[in-house]
């Protein structure tokens, strides 16, 4: 009858010789000539955002609210025309703004104030300045409230929501 010899390998050495045949294997099947086009979103850290037309400028009133929501149906913003130009405003007197509407705190709906100029959070009293990219001005809240990115285009006088600058409350990433 003949003996078989176990020999014992470590670890160490059953992971090094795992990870040098996984290298080997990845490195045939990425041989010149073999290699297959790649989906193009592989590999990207974010999503494209989805472009959403809210309103058309001439229709917006200042200091008055317009609520929509963006980048999908669980995610309520305003959008406000301040009378001045303010950071980050569009349109053409470079004062049309939106923020999620979703307190940075704990996610309650933030609403605007239209008195202060401010997004007032119920909950826990946190306050966000409309007029400054959305910075938090006093409460729990330690983040501004997400402004969402927007385009305007003259030719057809819309105001396109297009990115969102900051975390959406509750998400680890804003597009789904």
């Amino acid at each position: 009858m003949e003996e078989t010899t176990v020999t014992e390998i470590s670890r160490r050495n059953f992971l090094k010789l795992g990870g040098g045949v996984a290298a080997g294997t990845v490195a045939t099947v990425a041989l010149p000539g073999q290699a297959q086009a790649a989906p193009a979103d592989v590999g990207r850290m974010t999503l494209p955002y989805p472009h959403k037309v809210v309103t058309r400028a001439r229709e917006l009133r200042t200091n008055m609210p317009v609520n929509f929501n963006f980048p999908d149906a669980a995610s309520p913003c305003t959008l406000i025309k301040m009378g001045r130009a303010v950071p980050g405003g569009v349109g053409p007197d470079k004062d049309i703004v939106a923020y999620s509407t979703l307190c940075t705190h704990m996610g309650c709906p933030v609403s605007y104030d239209t008195a202060s100029r401010v997004f007032r959070c119920p909950c826990h009293y946190s306050t966000f300045d409309a007029e400054l990219s959305g910075q938090m001005i006093c409460g729990q809240a330690t983040e501004d409230l997400p402004r969402i990115v927007l385009q305007y285009d003259a030719k057809t006088d819309t105001v396109t929501a297009v990115a969102v600058e900051g975390l959406i409350y509750g998400r680890q990433a804003n597009v789904l």
